[in-house]
C-alpha cells in the first residue's frame, strides 16, 4: 500500500539514532527519545492559496519547499504517526518542518 499526502502535507520516515549514551551504555527502547529528524518519502501537490490575492501561483497552489529525499528536522510533537505496511511513518504539514539538512 502506498500513501499520497494531500495539499501541503508530507510523509516522513524517522531516521534511527544511536542507541548508546556517550559513555557507551545501551539504552532500552523505553528510555530512548524518538528522533526528531527523518527523510521525506512523499509530498502533496502544494498549499492552497487564494488566487484573487496572489495570482503568481499556478492553479491556486503554492509548491512545497521540501521534496522527496530531503532530510528534515521537526519538532518533538510534530505530525501524526500512522502505520503503513507495518512501518511507522509521520504525516505532517510542511510548516511543521524546522529545517532541511544539507
Amino acid at each position: 500500500m502506498s500513501i499520497r499526502p494531500l495539499h501541503d502535507r508530507i510523509v516522513v520516515r524517522r531516521t534511527e539514532e544511536e542507541q548508546k549514551t556517550a559513555g557507551g551504555i545501551l539504552l532500552p527502547g523505553s528510555a530512548q527519545e524518538k528522533p526528531q529528524q527523518g527523510e521525506v518519502i512523499a509530498v502533496g501537490k502544494g498549499q492552497l492559496v487564494d488566487n484573487s490575492i496572489n495570482s503568481m501561483f499556478t492553479n491556486g497552489l503554492r509548491p512545497l519547499d521540501v521534496k522527496v529525499g530531503d532530510k528534515v528536522l521537526f519538532g518533538q510533537y510534530a505530525g501524526q504517526t500512522v502505520k503503513i505496511d507495518g512501518e511507522e511513518l509521520l504525516i505532517m504539514k510542511e510548516s511543521d518542518v524546522l529545517g532541511v539538512l544539507e
